[in-house]
């Protein structure tokens, strides 16, 4: 259902109830005089006060502080009014009803932010890094969604956008007022040589993205090896409780199990799978091709084999790292041609299979700004793409062309693709029309 934009709406902005305090937003321009309908007189503006809330019978509904931010310094930079109440169902419940009553709608998923992007107080980016902040589970994504939601990946994007701007007002001021003698006679030097650095510059950032996926979406550990060798009791050694089915019988683990684990704040996926054999079981194949897909889609591999045994698997074909490890090290005497050694039952290794695991996290990610979402890396691909094209073409306003598009592909990132103020920019710098 599409809504008008002039809409007063209201929601919940805590947590889930029952709570110790429930707040609930107001944005539109009816904002300030539903939050009077209930509440009497508002505080001054940005200031808390203490109001008893009433329903339009005048019956006490709450106690709550009612706090009022007008328009344009506001978080969706319309009227806004925050009422925290005590974080009861009933008491929401009955604050919700007085509020449609009055004529306010409650808000669709996302709508104050989208507000605050139309209104300009927040970019896409800013609104990403958000929405990431509040699904932040560890400490790295809290870090990786601070520099995202609070303005500084915007901040790179739109300096490089600008550097491109620039360079195609310099290049517009020789192909249009070449005849001036206050342009410089020739832009080649001058510009394609800071066009070059900035390719780089980008190239750069576009192959920092896979640091930025693992410390958004985790950094996939799969357990892989034959039957039996321990797969099941490592993942639940890991986890430190029981996860995994685990027997003595081949075969036991069929489908894909993960459990995600908080090691040293970054997201680590692990997950456990059904054992590489040949089989006439169709359950089982089908766990076999899930086990092979996941090899594939992995960051690291853990290539389990109980020490001594027969069974060997080779994964040649495998883009991510494989990490060999012998397993039940107490129950054997041998354990070379092993990168580690481990026993799930004792703990023996397990600490130090954590410790390497951490080390390749920590060079994963230097706290550096890096493409997080697969919208970004495509318009950062297209960007680099057209500022290539403009670096190896012959015509001159044809490679203006590609720097307007590489610029306009930055935009779309931030989602703010303004026309770009060109005549400014060369009269500012070339006092041009004297």
């Amino acid at each position: 259902m599409v809504q008008a934009d002039n809409d007063t709406i209201f929601a919940l902005s805590s947590g889930t109830l029952p709570a110790g305090v429930a707040v609930i937003r107001l944005s539109g321009p009816q904002a300030f005089d539903a939050a009077l309908a209930l509440a009497g007189e508002l505080s001054a503006d940005r200031k808390a006060g203490l109001r008893t809330i009433r329903s339009r019978n005048g019956l006490v509904i709450d106690q709550a502080l009612v706090l009022a931010f007008a328009g344009p310094n506001s978080f969706t930079g319309e009227d806004c009014v925050e009422m925290h109440l005590h974080g009861s169902r009933a008491v929401v419940s009955a604050v919700h009803q007085e509020l449609e009553t009055i004529g306010l709608r409650l808000a669709e998923a996302g709508e104050f932010s989208r507000r605050a992007f139309e209104n300009g107080k927040l970019d896409l980016v800013e609104v990403e890094g958000l929405a990431d902040l509040i699904a932040a589970e560890t400490e790295m994504q809290r870090r990786l969604a601070v520099e995202q939601g609070f303005g500084g990946q915007s901040a790179l994007y739109m300096s490089w956008a600008e550097r491109l701007t620039r360079a195609r007002a310099l290049i517009e001021a020789e192909l249009d007022f070449a005849d001036e003698d206050d342009v410089p006679g020739s832009v080649s030097d001058r510009v394609w040589t800071e066009v070059g650095d900035l390719y780089f510059e980008i190239e750069g950032h576009i192959a920092s993205a896979k640091a930025g996926e693992i410390i958004r979406d985790g950094y996939k550990v799969v357990i892989a090896g034959p039957p039996n060798a321990g797969k099941s009791s490592l993942l639940n050694a890991l986890a430190k409780r029981d996860v995994a089915i685990v027997t003595e019988i081949a075969g036991t683990t069929r489908d894909l199990l993960h459990v995600d684990i908080d090691m040293e704040g970054y997201l680590v996926r692990f997950f456990d799978t059904a054992g590489l054999r040949e089989s006439e079981d169709r359950v089982e194949q089908e766990g076999v091709r899930r086990a092979r897909i996941a090899i594939e889609q992995a960051d690291l591999v853990l290539q389990l084999e109980e020490i001594d045994s027969d069974s060997k698997h080779t994964y040649d074909s495998v883009k991510a790292e494989v990490l060999r490890i012998g397993t039940k090290v107490d129950m054997h005497r041998t354990s070379t041609g092993y990168d580690l050694t481990i026993s799930s039952e004792t703990g023996d290794g397990l600490e130090e299979l954590r410790s390497r695991i951490l080390l390749k996290l920590k060079g994963t990610w230097s706290g550096s700004l890096v493409p997080n979402r697969q919208r970004h890396l495509q318009y950062l691909k297209e960007a680099s793409h057209f500022i290539a094209e403009a670096l190896n073409g012959q015509e001159l306003d044809l490679r203006a062309e590609s720097l307007r598009a590489a610029a306009s592909s930055l935009g779309r990132i931030t989602g703010r693709v303004d026309v770009e103020q060109l005549l400014d920019v060369i009269f500012s710098q070339f006092c041009i029309g004297k």
